[in-house]
């Protein structure tokens, strides 16, 4: 069976305000009600498909864990990468893992955070290549080219090698506006779809080939690998000598059993927001929009409400990206909307917490966020998912009072225990010794008033955590 190998990291800022480093466009419901993750883990299921392994940092650990469960798929393993060291050791350290199962498995890298409309034909493609793959061909995955596209790299079809598959002739870098015109009049050339289908043993062997360096560091890395509350944690230090790489530019990019499978459906990789307005259901006048929006005299432009408080109204906008979140906003033209990542890095140069942090905070038992942030107070919503608990901890500075709005709260306070339910409040003192639980099996709401003269997130001195952090 094929081993969907799920890449799960990246910065996320093309896709800025909806997009940060806190929670990367993968974890976004972005054109329906699943997160793109959910999305890539739940199109390489099923018959011909093993559970997947999932390829991710330290950061999304329980992110990953939360979404695939609210999906109904359990990861075969999740690696946990110490640094993100780009797709090229990324790729070798799952292959590394599963030949130490199996040599000849099987492995689909894929990104988690492009869109395919047509899951069916694309399983159909990769079919397809498994035959190639089989007799020890590296099989990549080419998109049918729908336009004369600058932000994609490209490739080129040679001859036919198998029934479906073409040899790899080239790679061709990102081009420009005259060249990517050329390509898009040649049927041999398509979109590299970043996805690769290949053994183990073979992929291996090639970074052996092309890439010894990167092999030479990943291996020690992977056999000093520890488990850690069901991850598999890549040794931190052996990793630190790993060079940084993609797989293009480390293998794909010089080995000679590179075959090509042609893919016809429809495929973004939503590296923007004029990708996602394409990629949108649009109204007769080319409007999409999400959320609570109203569009009055718009063409062409992509509107959406990021929370269920915002109201956006767009009035005689033309070609226009508006994307608004309680805690950010955007206003591009579409043809502008590229240099959103030059955005992000002048509100970095600013320290704005809006350039890397989600309004949501995800933890492993649940999520929160900030509602209210004042001098000497803080308001927060508490969501605990059920069966979960926070740590047992107790605070220097603040603090602190609980009322429950949903669900049951099971709630300690130094020696006393108690359940709350809705409506029900808890105090507690400045240094008190406490932890909240969910023993229900809904999820659990509360409303955290935090009062005094520091409210900081490290002001947490913790005695027991299921989850095993400092």
């Amino acid at each position: 069976m094929i081993t969907p190998v799920l890449l799960c990291g990246g910065s996320g800022t093309r896709l800025w305000p909806l997009s940060r480093k806190s929670f990367p466009k993968q974890f976004s419901a972005i054109l329906g009600d699943q997160s793109l993750l959910q999305a890539s883990a739940q199109r390489f299921s099923g018959p011909g498909f093993a559970a997947p392994l999932v390829v991710t940092g330290h950061e999304f650990r329980f992110i990953v864990t939360d979404q695939l469960s609210g999906c109904g798929i359990a990861p075969a393993a999740i690696l946990i990468e110490p640094e993100a060291r780009n797709t090229g050791p990324a790729a070798l350290a799952a292959a590394l893992y599963l030949a130490g199962q199996d040599p000849q498995a099987l492995l689909l890298l894929t990104p988690t955070d492009h869109a395919i409309a047509d899951p069916a034909t694309f399983r159909a493609a990769v079919a397809l290549g498994r035959v190639a793959a089989e007799a020890g061909q590296i099989v990549i995955f080419g998109i049918q080219a729908t336009r004369a596209e600058t932000g994609y790299g490209w490739l080129e079809a040679g001859e036919a090698t198998f029934p479906g598959v073409q040899q790899l002739a080239r790679f061709i870098e990102k081009p420009d506006a005259v060249r990517a015109a050329q390509l898009f009049a040649d049927p041999r050339h398509m979109w590299n779809a970043g996805v690769v289908l290949v053994r183990a043993s073979v992929l291996i062997a090639a970074f052996a080939t092309h890439a010894p360096a990167i092999l030479a560091a990943t291996r020690p890395a992977m056999l000093a690998a520890e488990l850690d509350l069901g991850f598999t944690r890549i040794d931190p230090v052996a990793w630190e000598k790993v060079p940084e790489d993609s797989i293009d530019f480390a293998v794909l990019e010089h080995a000679r059993n590179v075959s090509l499978v042609r893919f016809e459906g429809g495929w973004s990789d939503l590296g923007g927001w004029q990708s996602v307005w394409q990629e949108s259901p649009q109204d007769s006048a080319g409007n999409a929009s999400f959320g609570h929006v109203t569009a009055l005299d718009c063409e062409n432009s992509l509107l959406r409400a990021e929370s269920d408080d915002i109201e956006l109204v767009g009035i005689g906008l033309k070609n226009i990206v508006a994307v608004a979140m309680r805690d950010a906003v955007i206003v591009a033209d579409m043809s502008d909307s590229q240099n959103v990542k030059q955005a992000v890095t002048l509100l970095k140069a600013r320290q704005a917490k809006q350039a890397v942090q989600f309004p949501k905070d995800h933890r492993p038992w649940g999520w929160y966020e900030t509602l209210v942030l004042a001098e000497r107070f803080q308001v927060k919503r508490i969501h605990v998912h059920p069966g979960a608990a926070l740590s047992l901890q107790s605070h220097v500075h603040r603090s602190e009072h609980w009322i429950v709005v949903a669900g049951t709260a099971k709630v300690t306070v130094d020696d006393k225990v108690q359940l709350l339910s809705e409506n029900q409040s808890a105090y507690i003192p400045l240094g008190a010794v406490h932890r909240m639980e969910n023993p229900g099996r809904v999820p659990m709401v509360l409303i955290e008033v935090q009062t005094g003269n520091y409210l900081g997130e490290d002001d947490i001195i913790r005695y027991e955590d299921i989850y095993a952090r400092k």
